[in-house]
C-alpha cells in the first residue's frame, strides 16, 4: 500500500499533461485511489482521523491548504449553467481548483449534490466542501427564538429542539449550523438578546451544552446530525449602548467570570467550531484577537475545532482601524487564529503571498487547513462526500409531525406567566363573550420570530387561531395598524404612529365583552442583527390602544410577544393578568392557547430582567455592591432620582396557575468539597405544576468583589396538588470559585450566604462557612 501511494502523485501529473476530459474516470481513478491511501495504514488498518490528516496536508500545495480556509456565500444557480464573467466565474474556478473549502446559504440535496460534485470531481484532490447554514431555532419547523427556549429552564427540551434542527437541516444537505450563540447580555436594547439564552452565567453555560449536544448528538458522522458553532468569541454581547457592531470595553474580571463560562462549556461539549465576532475587544478586534483565539481557547482550552470569523469581519479589521489594508487583515486573523475567512475573499487573495513574502509561517495556514479537515473527516464527509444528499429523508423529515409536537412542548415550556391578580387565567373553555384585540393576534408570520431564512412566511399557527379551536364565543377587533408596510430580514420595522382608525372599533367590542385578549408587543424582525432599539416600549400605538381599552373593560389580559425584555410600567401596574409569549415559531398560536384555557401550567422563568425603565439599563441581577447600597436620609446613596432601583420583572420570575411554598432549608457543610443544601418545596394550591427550583449564593468577601447573589444550580421539579419534595443541591469548589485577574481559578475561604427560591428575588436564606 505505501508503494503505491508513493507513486500516486506521477499518475496525477500523468493525467494532468494528458488533459484527460472524462470527469468521473479522473475521480475514480484518482481521488478514490487517493482516499484509499490516507485512509490505511502501511498493514492496512484504518489510521486515526489525525492521521489521515497529515497525510493528506503532505499531498495539499500552499495554495489548495489557503482554498481550506476560505468560505464562500451561494453565489449562481448551481442547478444551471457555469457562470460567465465577474466575480461569480473567479469564484467558481476557484472551486475547481479546490481553493474553496465551504460554502454557505447554498441548501436543498440537489443544490448541494451538485456543488459538491463540482469540487471532488473536479478539483485535484478532490477534498468535499462542508456546508453551513444560520439554523438558530429551526430551519423549516420553528421552535421559540433561543431566549424564548432560555425561559423554560429546561435542558432536556432545548436539545430536543436542537435536535429537530439538525435533523431538518441535514436532510436538505447542511452538515454545520452558525448557533448556539452564547453571548451573555444585560442589555435589552440589543437586538441579539433573542438569539441567545440572556444575562446569566451559569444558565447560559447549561444551556449552551444543551444545543451543541442537540445539533451534533453522540455521533458527528450520522447523517442527521451537524457541526455546531459557538457564537461570537468574544463579549459582542457587552456592545456599548446596546448598539449593533459596537464596541466593547470591560475588565477582566468580568470576562473571565462573566463571558466566557458559556464558550469553555460549549468547548467541553466538544463543539467543533467557533465563530470570533465584528466587535472590538478593550481596543483589538476579537477576529485579529491572539489572546483570546490562540492563548485561551486553543491553548488554555484546547479547543481542537476551527474558528470562522463572522460575515467578512476579517475585511472589517481595515476600517476599524486595527489593519492598515486587506493583506494585513488576512495576516493578522490568520496569525491570530481565525481559521476560516466567511465572504471576504481576504485569505485566498493574500495568504499564500503572506507566506512566499515572509510575512507569516506556513505552519500557520497548516494548523488552520489540519483543523478544518479534521471536522470533515469527523462528520464522515471523506467517507461518502454526499452523505447528507439523500432525497428521499428531505422529503420526509421537512414539517414531520414529530417535529411540530417537539416544536410545541418547547413552545408552551417557555411561556411565562408575569402576573396574574384575581387568578383571570386561566380562561374557561365555556367563558362567554372573550374579545381578541391586536393586529399580532391575527398574525402568522411574526410569530415565527427573527433568523428563520429557511422557513416559509406565513406557516405559523396565529393566536386567534389557536385559541378558536377551545372557543366559539370569540371575536376579534384589530385595532391600529401596528406595522407599515410588509416587515422583512433585511429592512428597517416602521410602526404606525399616528393612524388611530381601529381603536374606536376595538373599545366598542372591549366594552361588550367579559375578558380581553389583548396581543400586543414587537414584530418578529424588530429583534435580531442590527435591531437595537433606544426605546423599550410597545411600539406604535398599541400602549394607547391597551389604555382605550382598559377604559371600559378591566379584565384584561395582556399577551405579550416580544424578542427581548420590555419596559412595560404602566402595563404591569393596571392590567391584571401578563402572559410573556416571545415569538415561539410554528406552533405559537396552538401552545398560547393551551395555556390560556389551562390545559398547561405555565413553567417558565425569566432569562433576563424586565426594566421599569430604558435609563435603567443595563439591568441584571447578578450586579456588585456600591459602597453606598442602602437608602439614606438624604441623596448621598446609589440610586435614581427619577427611578425605583429596582427592576420591574426580575431574572428566574415566573408564576404558576398553583402555588408553591418554600420551607426547610438544610446546609451541611461537614464535607467542606461537597456543600449539601437542601430545601422543601410544597405545591399549596389546586393544579398540577411545574416549578423551577433555584439556589443562589453571594461570597461576602474576596480578594476581587463578588456580585450581591449567582445562581449556581437549579432543578425543575413536579408536583401534584398538596405534594412535597426535598430539593438537594451541592456546592462543590467548582459553583463557590471564581477566576481572578491572572485567569487563575480561585477558592478563597469565608461566609457564603445561601438562597434557595422561585426567582432571584424571592426564596429562603442560609449562610456557611468555607474553611
Amino acid at each position: 500500500m505505501m508503494d503505491f501511494c508513493l507513486i500516486l502523485e506521477d499518475y496525477q501529473l500523468f493525467f494532468q499533461h494528458k488533459h484527460i476530459m472524462v470527469a468521473n474516470l479522473r475521480y475514480l481513478l484518482l481521488n478514490s485511489l487517493f482516499l484509499i491511501c490516507i485512509n490505511y495504514t502501511i498493514m492496512g488498518q484504518e489510521k486515526t482521523i489525525d492521521q489521515k490528516v497529515d497525510e493528506l496536508l503532505k499531498q495539499m500545495t500552499l495554495e489548495e491548504k489557503v482554498g481550506q480556509m476560505n468560505q464562500y456565500n451561494g453565489f449562481w444557480d448551481v442547478t444551471g449553467p457555469a457562470p460567465k464573467g465577474g466575480n461569480a466565474e473567479i469564484k467558481y474556478e476557484h472551486l475547481k481548483k479546490g481553493w474553496v473549502g465551504s460554502m454557505l446559504n447554498v441548501v436543498g440535496t440537489e443544490e448541494v449534490r451538485k456543488l459538491q460534485k463540482l469540487v471532488v470531481e473536479e478539483s485535484r484532490l478532490g477534498i468535499p466542501l462542508i456546508f453551513g447554514y444560520d439554523v438558530i431555532h429551526g430551519y423549516k419547523t420553528l421552535a421559540p427564538i433561543p431566549l424564548a427556549e432560555a425561559a423554560s429552564w429546561d435542558m432536556e427540551a432545548i436539545e430536543n429542539s436542537a435536535r429537530i434542527a439538525a435533523d431538518e437541516a441535514s436532510s436538505v444537505g447542511l452538515n454545520w449550523t452558525f448557533a448556539p450563540m452564547v453571548d451573555i447580555s444585560r442589555d435589552a436594547r440589543w437586538g441579539r438578546v433573542m438569539e441567545g439564552a440572556g444575562e446569566d452565567t451559569y444558565l447560559g453555560a447549561q444551556i449552551a451544552k444543551a444545543r451543541v449536544k442537540g445539533f451534533q448528538g453522540d455521533d458527528l458522522s450520522s447523517p442527521n446530525t451537524i457541526a455546531a458553532c459557538a457564537k461570537h468569541f468574544a463579549a459582542y454581547g457587552f456592545s456599548e449602548a446596546g448598539k449593533e457592531y459596537n464596541t466593547t470595553d470591560i475588565g477582566s474580571a468580568t470576562l473571565y467570570n462573566s463571558v466566557l463560562p458559556p464558550f469553555k462549556a460549549a468547548v467541553d461539549a466538544n463543539v467543533r467550531t467557533v465563530m470570533n465576532g465584528f466587535n472590538l475587544l478593550n481596543g483589538v478586534p476579537v477576529t485579529g484577537d491572539q489572546f483570546l483565539q490562540r492563548e485561551i481557547l486553543k491553548g488554555k482550552w484546547g479547543f481542537d475545532g476551527f474558528v470562522i470569523s463572522d460575515w467578512a469581519s476579517i475585511a472589517e479589521m481595515v476600517p476599524h482601524g486595527f489593519a492598515s489594508d486587506l493583506k494585513n487583515a488576512a495576516e493578522l486573523g490568520a496569525k491570530a487564529g481565525s481559521d476560516m475567512d466567511m465572504e471576504s475573499s481576504a485569505y485566498v487573495t493574500y495568504l499564500a503571498e503572506n507566506v512566499r513574502d515572509g510575512k507569516i509561517d506556513e505552519s500557520i495556514i497548516d494548523e488552520a487547513a489540519r483543523r478544518i479537515l479534521k471536522v470533515k473527516f469527523e462528520l464522515g464527509l471523506f467517507d461518502d462526500p454526499y452523505r447528507y444528499c439523500d432525497e428521499k429523508r428531505e422529503n420526509e423529515r421537512l414539517y414531520h409531525k414529530d417535529h411540530m409536537a417537539g416544536v410545541l412542548d418547547m413552545a408552551m415550556k417557555s411561556i411565562v406567566l408575569l402576573k396574574n391578580e384575581g387568578n383571570l387565567l386561566p380562561l374557561k373553555k365555556d367563558q362567554p363573550k372573550i374579545a381578541v384585540i391586536g393586529e399580532l393576534a391575527d398574525d402568522n408570520n411574526s410569530s415565527l420570530g427573527s433568523w428563520r431564512l429557511a422557513s416559509d412566511n406565513n406557516s405559523g399557527v396565529s393566536v386567534l387561531e389557536g385559541i378558536k379551536a377551545y372557543s366559539d364565543n370569540i371575536t376579534y377587533a384589530k385595532g391600529p395598524n401596528v406595522f407599515l408596510g410588509s416587515p422583512n430580514f433585511l429592512d428597517e420595522v416602521m410602526a404606525n404612529e399616528t393612524d388611530a382608525s381601529g381603536i374606536e372599533e376595538a373599545v366598542a367590542l372591549a366594552k361588550e365583552s367579559d375578558v380581553v385578549l389583548m396581543v400586543l408587543g414587537e414584530h418578529g424582525f424588530q429583534s435580531g442583527e442590527a435591531r437595537s432599539r433606544t426605546e423599550l416600549d410597545l411600539p406604535g400605538l398599541q400602549l394607547d390602544l391597551l389604555k382605550a381599552v382598559y377604559e371600559v373593560n378591566r379584565n384584561v389580559i395582556l399577551v405579550l410577544m416580544n424578542g427581548r425584555p420590555l419596559a412595560i410600567t404602566w402595563e404591569a401596574e393596571n392590567v391584571p393578568a401578563i402572559l410573556e409569549t416571545w415569538q415561539l415559531g410554528s406552533q405559537t398560536g396552538n401552545a398560547i392557547a393551551k395555556v390560556l384555557f389551562g390545559e398547561y401550567n405555565p413553567s417558565g422563568k425569566l432569562p433576563m430582567t424586565f426594566p421599569r425603565s430604558v435609563g435603567q439599563v443595563p439591568i441584571y441581577y447578578n450586579h456588585f455592591s456600591t459602597g453606598r447600597p442602602d437608602r439614606e436620609p438624604n441623596v448621598f446613596w446609589s440610586h435614581y432620582s427619577d427611578e425605583k432601583n429596582e427592576p420591574l420583572f426580575p431574572f428566574g420570575h415566573g408564576l404558576s396557575y398553583t402555588n408553591f411554598e418554600y420551607s426547610d432549608l438544610q446546609i451541611d457543610d461537614s464535607n467542606q468539597n461537597n456543600v449539601k443544601v437542601s430545601a422543601n418545596i410544597t405545591n399549596s394550591g389546586a393544579a398540577a405544576g411545574e416549578e423551577v427550583v433555584q439556589l443562589y449564593i453571594r461570597d461576602r468577601a474576596a480578594s476581587i468583589a463578588r456580585p450581591v447573589k449567582e445562581l449556581k444550580g437549579f432543578e425543575k421539579i413536579s408536583l401534584a396538588p398538596g405534594a412535597s419534595q426535598k430539593v438537594e443541591f451541592t456546592l462543590t469548589d467548582a459553583e463557590l470559585g471564581f477566576f481572578n485577574r491572572q485567569y487563575e481559578f480561585v477558592v478563597e475561604p469565608g461566609d457564603f450566604d445561601v438562597m434557595v427560591g422561585t426567582s432571584s428575588a424571592v426564596g429562603i436564606q442560609g449562610s456557611f462557612t468555607k474553611r
